[in-house]
């Protein structure tokens, strides 16, 4: 099935903002970046700082990675760059490798298979393009890119922006806006949306109303998107320090759902309760751990997501007859399974999810050695801490938090006290005293 160009926008003669109308210096691009924007000047071929990189600039941000827009083909990108891999069948793309740092490098695309000069394919499934490898011009580029404001291109060559549709415009005045018609951009790929949510939540633009209403509506378009290419993207929206408000966003637009169906029944079913102050306080620590430069693990968030779903699976396993062990391993593989199905989560993350929720009954033991054991266990601070978080979400394990922080802290005069059965005991409320009966109290 071929794409046509219905929906596409006309392309329109460019407006070029000089090196003296904005603020991007060579000064806040990576010196690897320009290299590879030199080099590719230096063979002959048109080279343009393209996408995030150029938005975040003019947003006066410091961008997290720089892509690069050119007119040669990826086999020729190689040629150039020793250091080159070339990867993706859907998008045919070079990575040009300095130690850590990745600079991506796309050959223009065309609007349409009919526009191309190329030696790809392109292919579309109901409207979704599966396969997009047809090489076309600079301005062909341009209208088949998403945003207005990730459609802005800085040129190597004479330090100009040069801007095909309103991306400047709409980035002054915060907008998110499709280039093209939005039924036909966000049926070609899904993603769109929640690419949309993600620019809301991290750069505080709001979504155009022709988006917006459009969110919901189409909504189920997602579950036709590859699980693991999901997983790449929710690792975007929740752990890129904007976690809440992202979270927030895909639930005002029912699109969370569709992420985490399980999750999003307990959330529904339970409004403003304790599933949701999980997540909320998991995704804080995340973002908090973002700003500071401290290192995340997806497993930790995932372990707050289906938290709910995994104790509701246990309680069924339990009522089935299962003994409590083993309800709780069958409960957490089995959320584990359905997950997958819609967002794919690496065995190596879900092994330390599983972890994690495995600790919680564990640390009501505390008595004998277990405790002193449990805390020789690799996971142990990752488990109290997710502990620590369920009581700040309200959930009733106060008194186990107090008694492992003092543990923890204690010396070993002090360990051997709280191991005493009177410390070890929960504190009771005091009964309320009854009154005495007498003879005339009624009976």
């Amino acid at each position: 099935m071929s794409s046509t160009d219905k929906g596409q926008a006309t392309i329109p003669t460019p407006t070029i903002i000089p090196r003296s109308a904005h603020t991007i210096s060579r000064a806040g691009i990576s010196k690897n970046a320009l290299r590879v924007l030199y080099r590719l000047k230096e063979a002959g071929f048109e080279a343009y700082l393209v996408g995030g990189g150029v938005r975040d600039l003019l947003l006066g941000r410091e961008p997290k990675d720089f892509d690069v827009a050119t007119d040669a083909h990826p086999d020729q990108v190689r040629h150039l760059f020793r250091n080159c891999r070339l990867i993706g069948r859907r998008f045919r793309l070079a990575h040009v490798h300095f130690g850590p740092e990745i600079v991506e490098v796309a050959t223009f695309r065309a609007v349409n298979a009919g526009d191309s000069d190329g030696d790809g394919g392109w292919e579309t499934v109901d409207g979704r393009i599966v396969r997009d490898n047809v090489y076309g011009t600079f301005e062909q580029d341009a209208c088949r890119r998403d945003f207005t404001v990730n459609a802005l291109y800085y040129n190597i060559r004479d330090f100009s922006v040069v801007d095909f549709s309103t991306g400047l415009e709409d980035l002054r005045a915060g907008v998110i806006r499709l280039i093209g018609d939005p039924d036909v951009r966000l049926r070609e790929d899904p993603v769109r949306m929640l690419r949309a949510v993600r620019f809301a939540a991290k750069l505080g633009l709001r979504i155009d109303p022709e988006i917006e209403v459009r969110l919901p509506r189409m909504a189920s378009l997602l579950a036709d998107i590859p699980a693991a290419r999901l997983y790449e993207e929710v690792l975007k929206l929740l752990q890129g320090g904007f976690g809440v408000q992202a979270f927030e966003l895909l639930r005002h637009y029912d699109l969370f759902g569709y992420l985490f169906p399980a999750t999003e029944q307990c959330l529904a079913e339970e409004e403003g309760g304790f599933p949701r102050m999980l997540i909320v306080r998991a995704l804080q620590g995340t973002d908090g751990r973002v700003a500071t430069g401290k290192p995340v693990t997806p497993a930790f968030l995932f372990a707050a997501l289906l938290w709910e779903p995994m104790r509701r699976a246990e309680a069924r396993f339990r009522e089935a007859g299962e003994p409590p062990a083993r309800a709780f391993a069958l409960a957490a593989e089995a959320v584990m399974t359905d997950q997958s199905r819609t967002v794919a989560f690496p065995r190596r993350f879900a092994a330390v999810t599983q972890d994690i929720w495995a600790l919680q009954p564990r640390l009501v033991q505390t008595s004998g050695r277990r405790p002193a054991r449990l805390l020789e266990h690799p996971r142990f601070r990752a488990g109290y801490d997710f502990l620590v978080m369920r009581a700040a979400a309200g959930e009733e394990v106060h008194d186990l938090v107090n008694w492992w922080t003092a543990f923890q802290e204690a010396d070993e005069a002090g360990r051997a006290d709280l191991l005493k059965p009177e410390a070890r005991r929960p504190r009771r409320r005091p009964r309320r005293r009854r009154r005495a009966r007498t003879e005339t109290a009624a009976p």
